[in-house]
């Protein structure tokens, strides 16, 4: 009887001390899955500009050669990046002050659906403004925005190909 007795005790405490054992394999696996995602890459608040920077060149040309499919495509990559923006870098002050882009994008979306060379100049230039002003609000008016010269992409053809 001694024996069966301290069998179900023995048992007993067993199986009480599972769901403490559970937790902590459970808390160490969530520790460490914190420890992978703190330290995966995410790309800096520089990246994500410079990468607009490139789109707002691109933007341009393809709208000066009304390949409006592009411009469509580039349009909607800084909008991305605005988002990716303001979801990645929430603890800068810019990305608080990101918002202030959106009018002026709808605005270039709104003439490259319409297909207008004169509306997508005009809000072209809004938008190219807007980030001129969104710079100063950020403190960052050193860094100045103007509608591109010369494509820094000499791999890119803008034009339409009519051949396809």
């Amino acid at each position: 009887m001694k024996s069966l007795f301290t069998t179900i005790i023995t048992f007993s405490l067993f199986a009480c001390n599972q769901p403490a054992d559970n937790t902590r394999i459970l808390q160490n696996r969530i520790d460490t899955l914190e420890k992978k995602l703190a330290d995966t890459y995410k790309p800096g608040f520089g990246e994500f500009m410079s990468g607009i920077q490139a789109h707002h060149s691109k933007l341009w040309f393809a709208g000066q050669n009304k390949n409006w499919k592009l411009a469509d495509f580039e349009v909607h990559e800084i909008m991305e990046a605005v988002v990716d923006i303001q979801k990645y870098e929430t603890e800068r002050n810019e990305s608080k002050k990101m918002g202030m882009l959106n009018p002026a994008i709808d605005s270039v979306n709104n003439a490259i659906q319409k297909q207008s060379p004169a509306l997508f100049k005009s809000s072209f230039i809004l938008l190219t403004n807007t980030c001129n002003n969104c710079h100063h609000a950020a403190n960052f008016e050193f860094n100045v925005v103007q509608i591109p010269e010369t494509s820094p992409f000499t791999n890119q053809n803008f034009k339409i190909n009519k051949d396809k």
